[in-house]
């Protein structure tokens, strides 16, 4: 036998199977009690990981079925109307309402709503914008709600009743739609059976801070690999409540807008496609809207839609379940609507990991390597390689600075933990809120940071929460270190990261605010003026 032979041989006998130490330890009730529950969840987020393989599976093996140019077109152009529904939105109305007058449309064929429900100077800034383009000649109107019934639901369901076309296009404040957007996208109407377009958004901001690139992927991997996947694969997809377009009779069919869920665009875009519906999604037709620039704005928008798709799941999978459609639709189905619930499942795992890390330590290498890393490969990398792989997708000869941002983007999915299983807890027992709205402050570079922070909401306990919960981490950093667990250090690190990282940024906000205003001073307020 070759003398590195021997040598592997003589260290496996005396890590793997020494038997110094046996006798000393033995399973007991207590320790499996925390251990059972440990490897549930494990391996629940393990599924949940695999299924990102599935989606990156499903995206490539589908690619024929990539949705490009129309097969046929319209003769003649249907009439469309194009609803904007917006709340206190002073920014970024005015850029809103120029950009959709800039489309390319026949006039006579189109009609504008500004749905607005808002309750500040937002109305009188709206009103403006409004009256001067429709005396330009737009066909614009204008609507005010003196109650936000329904909110956004509500404002959309409202419009339904003076709405004049046959298609309905729809954009949020913050989006502007390039001039050929209609155009190229109305033609794909021309196939009967199609109910509604969803079109990929992009980022005006993308490159303003290390967060909105971190934000940036995140929706990339959504709008590549998720939609992709799904609609390539031919089951259901969702309507992302903007950049879209309807055909009005969709929108009956599925019962029209309702509001007893956060996001109404998916509990239409399901309950449409169980009326037999199909759905289209347009990735090759962009548009780019704003990123949120705050910790804090980034926290309220992902909590709003994980307690949304919590409500839907719990609203609609029991009618996927009950339909005919075929079971491959209602699996996917399942993990689209319920993987919020992971959030819920890492206060657990956070909860068990140290003491599960104590237990397991008499386990050794061995086990680690059995048990802990294929569950680690399955549960966290895979959101790295789902990541890549669309990074790749947009970007053939950038995407490997992708790599870069891979720790923190992991990071920051971690830091969202609290906050998202709040909203997950909050959707689970049926407890209800307001659908509170990113803040827009038409921010596209460095020089427009001071323009606004008039609608920052309040930080509350939560980011002392998480730096309390990034320290529990520290501590178990320096239990693997002790330990000789080190190769657990660098996913106990993402933790701290991503706790630190999503806590310090929420307090150090509000912190510069009060430094730059003062005690006695209101935040900037004043508007755009109209047309700029």
């Amino acid at each position: 036998m070759a003398a590195s032979q021997r040598g592997l041989m003589h260290y496996f006998r005396t890590h793997y199977l020494d038997e110094t130490f046996k006798g000393l330890y033995s399973p007991n009730g207590f320790d499996l009690l925390l251990l059972i529950p440990y490897f549930i969840v494990m391996v629940i987020l393990a599924m949940y990981g695999l299924h990102r393989y599935a989606l990156v599976f499903m995206y490539y093996r589908n690619r024929k079925n990539h949705a490009s140019e129309p097969p046929q077109k319209f003769t003649e152009l249907p009439r469309v109307t194009v609803q904007l529904p917006i709340f206190n939105e002073q920014f970024v109305v005015d850029r809103l309402v120029e950009s959709i007058c800039k489309l390319e449309y026949p006039r006579d064929k189109l009609d504008i709503q500004v749905l607005d429900d808002s309750t500040d100077e937002t109305k009188e800034i709206a009103r403006a914008v409004v009256e001067r383009y429709a005396a330009l000649g737009h066909p614009i109107t204008y609507i005010h709600r003196t109650n936000r019934e329904g909110f956004k639901a509500g404002a959309l369901q409202n419009g339904m009743k003076t709405c004049k076309g046959e298609f309905i296009a729809i954009f949020d404040a913050d989006f502007v739609p390039p001039e050929d957007w209609l155009l190229r996208v109305i033609h794909h109407f021309a196939e009967p059976q199609i109910g509604m377009t969803q079109t990929r958004w992009t980022h005006l901001n993308r490159n303003y801070s290390f967060l909105t690139e971190v934000e940036a992927i995140l929706l990339d991997g959504h709008f590549i690999l998720e939609h992709g996947g799904r609609s390539r694969s031919n089951v259901f997809f969702n309507f992302n409540g903007t950049a879209g377009m309807w055909r009005r009779q969709a929108i009956e069919d599925g019962g029209g807008w309702q509001h007893d869920t956060l996001t109404e665009d998916t509990d239409l875009s399901y309950r449409s496609q169980l009326a037999g519906w199909k759905f289209k999604y347009l990735q090759d037709i962009e548009c780019p809207a704003e990123l949120p620039i705050e910790m804090t704005a980034f926290k309220t928008q992902q909590a709003r839609w994980a307690k949304g798709l919590i409500q839907t799941g719990k609203k609609i999978l029991p009618k996927v379940i009950r339909s005919k459609a075929p079971w491959r639709v209602k699996v996917e189905a399942w993990y689209h609507l319920s993987a919020n619930i992971s959030y819920p499942l890492m206060i657990i795992l956070s909860t068990l990991l140290l003491p599960a890390m104590i237990i397991r330590s008499f386990g050794g290498w061995f086990q680690m390597l059995l048990i802990d890393l294929p569950l680690f490969l399955a549960s966290t990398f895979s959101i790295s390689s789902f990541y890549l792989v669309s990074q790749k997708e947009l970007f053939p000869r950038k995407w490997p600075r992708t790599f870069l941002f891979l720790p923190f983007l992991m990071a920051l999915g971690i830091g969202l933990t609290l906050t998202n299983t709040k909203a997950v807890m909050e959707a689970l027992f049926g407890i209800k809120s307001s659908f509170k709205r990113t803040p827009k402050y038409r921010v596209q570079s460095k020089a427009d940071k001071a323009l606004g922070q008039k609608y920052r909401r309040r930080l509350g306990i939560i980011p002392w929460l998480e730096l309390l919960v990034g320290s529990y981490f520290v501590m178990m950093c320096w239990y693997a270190y002790a330990s000789e667990n080190y190769w657990t250090i660098p996913f106990l690190l993402l933790f701290v990261l991503g706790y630190w990282y999503t806590g310090l940024m929420s307090l150090l906000q509000g912190r510069f605010d009060r430094l730059t205003l003062g005690p006695e001073q209101e935040p900037h307020t004043k508007p755009f003026p109209v047309g700029v």
